[in-house]
């Protein structure tokens, strides 16, 4: 089960605590949460496109981390927003987009 960052409070710390990297597709915001689990929030603005095209981005971004959860280190709070350049993507482009950040943010499990 995914774990979900709701409330805006918790973006709002995230971004301006967390640490970011960014690629074409992707932006992923890292700011460690001191438990036992990870949670994660999407973000895909209205510059993506029309709702079909966010929600569709969505789905593929939720599916990429749900396949890729175990991979993850526990204890962050992750959230990932979504690039206009990623509205035509296919799901391995997207996927292969967010274990290239979590690679960066040193955050995949070897």
């Amino acid at each position: 089960m995914l774990n979900s960052i709701k409330k805006n409070r918790d973006f709002v710390e995230v971004y301006q605590n967390g640490k970011s990297y960014a690629n074409k597709y992707l932006i992923m915001y890292v700011l460690e949460n001191n438990s036992d689990e990870n949670r994660f929030g999407i973000t895909v603005s209205k510059k993506v496109g029309n709702s079909v095209v966010r929600h569709r981005v969505t789905r593929l971004i939720r599916e990429s981390i749900r396949l890729n959860l175990e991979q993850f280190e526990k204890g962050f709070d992750i959230v990932i927003v979504a690039r206009s350049t990623a509205k035509s993507r296919k799901f391995f482009e997207i996927e292969s987009a967010l274990l290239h950040l979590g690679k960066l943010h040193r955050i995949l499990v070897k």
